[in-house]
């Protein structure tokens, strides 16, 4: 039997609006009235030393990691008062650490440009809510070293230790973000977690720079290939 077309019609415009009421979503899609799911916002990177930032590499950051013995107090250290190790003294603390030490005979610096211990920045990466006290020193050949210290009782514990050239220390989130150049002309990043005992490697990335090639005459420059928002087209 043949249908006449305005039959035709009529059923299509009725399934259409029944698969509409029924709330029908193309798959991965959302049903009409379903909520959307909220966004969770990445931690962005803060720099703990501004000043010495400008010269760092701009490195972004495979997961690693050993397991040594836990890191033990440090003898001769100052003790650790009602006030925690904001109330400590860094160079004190840098007396008393064999690794730190060697970096202590230019004394305090409070700019780039010159040898000596930066200030000390407190700041809670063992997630106790209580401040650690991070310690770098930098040195006439462009190195930089880093402690990180935290209290156990009255006790201090240095729960990371690394150097670098042209270093940038950056938090992320609970994590530490250390950037360095390597003399390969690379940079590293080293991103650091508290694990309950020290702060670990969780991630490590080196990229290399690539120089830029030369431009075609004729051909649209950067500038002219991006979007009107200033970000390349995908």
């Amino acid at each position: 039997m043949t249908r006449s077309p305005r039959r035709t019609t009529a059923a299509l415009l009725l399934s259409a609006t029944a698969l509409a009421l029924g709330g029908c979503a193309a798959p991965g899609g959302l049903a009409v009235g379903e909520p959307v799911a909220p966004v969770s916002l990445q931690p962005l990177p803060r720099v703990l030393w501004p000043a010495w930032a400008d010269d760092s590499p701009k490195a972004a950051g495979v997961a690693t990691g050993t397991r040594q013995p836990p890191p033990a107090p440090l003898a001769g250290a100052p003790e650790v008062g009602p006030q925690g190790l904001t109330a400590v003294n860094e160079l004190d603390v840098v007396r008393a650490d064999k690794r730190m030490k060697p970096f202590l005979g230019k004394g305090r610096i409070d700019a780039p440009g010159r040898a000596g211990v930066r200030p000390a920045v407190h700041l809670d990466v063992t997630g106790d809510g209580k401040q650690d006290l991070l310690v770098a020193a930098d040195t006439e050949t462009g190195r930089t070293a880093l402690s990180v210290y935290t209290a156990r009782g009255k006790q201090i514990v240095p729960v990371l230790f690394t150097a670098g050239r042209r270093m940038a220390v950056e938090s992320l989130g609970p994590d530490l973000l250390i950037r360095i150049a390597a003399d390969d002309g690379s940079e590293q990043a080293v991103r650091y977690r508290w694990d309950g005992e020290r702060m670990t490697v969780v991630s490590d990335e080196r990229r290399f720079n690539k120089s830029c090639p030369s431009r075609t005459p004729g051909a649209p420059g950067p500038s002219e290939r991006a979007g009107t928002d200033g970000r390349a087209p995908r």
